[in-house]
């Protein structure tokens, strides 16, 4: 399949299906990703949902952020 015809055919897969084929052609292009790095992520990841559940943190809702960004952005 071509680029193209990929990048139509791709919103029209499940939510699932789109995780998974993003971080298949993101594998593709380090596939020697550091090992060190990778647990280093998972460790930031685990520390910060522990802050989020145990209450420590507040979220923030997506329009929020991405209201915030733009008129960052916007100032520029």
């Amino acid at each position: 399949m071509e680029s193209g015809e990929l990048l139509k055919h791709a919103p029209t897969l499940s939510e699932k299906e789109r995780a998974e084929l993003a971080s298949s052609l993101i594998d593709s292009l380090d596939p020697l990703v550091d090992a060190d790095a990778e647990l280093a992520w998972q460790q930031e990841i685990a520390r910060r949902l522990e802050e989020v559940e145990s209450g420590r943190v507040k979220t923030v809702a997506w329009e929020e952020v991405r209201r915030k960004g733009r008129a960052l952005l916007n100032e520029r």
